[in-house]
């Protein structure tokens, strides 16, 4: 399976901003977009000129993808199964990858970041309603019951997130932490998302 093993830090810097990628570190002096805000590489400080339209789609597409950990191939596939639904393309493409299950394990708690959610989903630490899921990419449905596994339930990782996680919980998402669970209650709407994308110009993007 293809999968992106280079710093991640790179990717923060090369879309000028924080695409919280690294857990706690990004919240810290250490995350390296506060001390070298340009992109990597050796041209990375040159002034660049005028960015095309097309540079601008570009960069937001890959911004998205990056954020949510996906390879573009896959993330071509959601936007092709969000354009055979109903609504607004953008708007579902956004959604649908709000109910991947890494997606749903972060935004709950259970992870410092996206990527250690895929890893802790990929080792089998997590069930949905009561069956143990192994696939980061599992679509959750409105009213799946999202748990820690009982054999998992001593990972540190996991205990030292959800202490960290502060009151106040997307409001598509309950937790209960005594039991290390979660509910996904609804499919959120795109204004209730904290994603700070133009996901119209990921559908011009692939509209060309």
């Amino acid at each position: 399976m293809a999968r992106y093993i280079d710093a991640n830090c790179r990717l923060c810097r090369r879309e000028h901003q924080k695409l919280f990628l690294k857990g706690t570190k990004c919240f810290t002096e250490k995350c390296p977009v506060e001390k070298r805000a340009y992109p990597p590489g050796q041209h990375g400080q040159v002034r660049r000129t005028k960015v095309s339209e097309y540079g601008i789609q570009l960069r937001e597409k890959q911004k998205v993808r990056r954020i949510y950990g996906i390879l573009e191939r896959q993330f071509r596939n959601y936007f092709k199964q969000a354009l055979k639904q109903t609504g607004r393309t953008g708007e579902t493409l956004v959604k649908l990858l709000e109910r991947r299950l890494d997606n749903v394990v972060f935004r709950m708690g259970f992870a410092p970041s996206r990527k250690a959610a895929r890893q802790l989903v990929l080792h089998r630490h997590f069930t949905v309603n009561g069956r143990a899921v192994d696939i980061p990419a599992y679509l959750v449905k409105a009213g799946d019951i999202v748990a820690v596994r009982q054999k998992s339930r001593k990972l540190e990782v996991i205990h030292s997130s959800v202490k960290r996680m502060k009151d106040g919980l997307y409001p598509w998402l309950s937790l209960d932490k005594a039991n290390l669970s979660g509910t996904f209650l609804n499919i959120p709407e795109r204004a209730d998302i904290p994603l700070n994308a133009n996901e119209q110009l990921i559908v011009e993007l692939y509209s060309k």
